[in-house]
């Protein structure tokens, strides 16, 4: 199970999502009922359509109802010299000279922005607790990496 730690931009963003998908409901059951009163239902295709929609759709609205009283949001950081969730990290790929910024966010923020690492992932639970200027090793496919940390930022 993803841990249940949130920002609190990316928990605004999950409120915002559930108010929206309740906006959506209503529309496809509009749909839906104007493709039922068409007739016969099992050759239906937009019938058919829309029930798999709305089914999609309560699915996704008990998930969201139920996730959202678990979270916890994090927002009350006094150590900014370390890395702890929240936390943009700018790290240097020694083994390639490149440098990458990624920030440590919760499982449900993933698809809000493309250098967001969970909390629960491998590099961002190697990054944690750590400081400026040290240096982790990090594993993926087969393959180590070593990052040195060049700067810890918090929003």
């Amino acid at each position: 199970m993803a841990s249940p730690y949130i920002t609190p931009e990316g928990f605004e963003k999950l409120k915002t999502d559930y108010k929206n998908i309740w906006d959506k409901r209503r529309i496809v059951v509009n749909a839906l009922s104007d493709a039922a009163a068409e007739g016969d239902r099992s050759e239906n295709a937009e019938y058919i359509y829309r029930k798999k929609e709305l089914r999609h759709i309560d699915s996704k609205i008990r998930y969201l109802q139920n996730r959202l009283h678990e979270l916890r949001i994090v927002d009350n950081i006094k150590d900014t010299e370390h890395i702890y969730f929240g936390a943009w990290v700018t790290l240097e790929d020694l083994s390639a000279n490149n440098i990458l910024r990624k920030r440590i966010v919760g499982y449900d923020e993933l698809d809000f922005h493309e250098d967001y690492i969970s909390i629960d992932s491998p590099l961002a639970r190697s990054l944690l607790n750590k400081s400026i200027q040290e240096v982790i090793e990090y594993t993926i496919k087969n393959s180590q990496i070593t990052y040195k940390i060049i700067n810890i930022t918090y929003p």
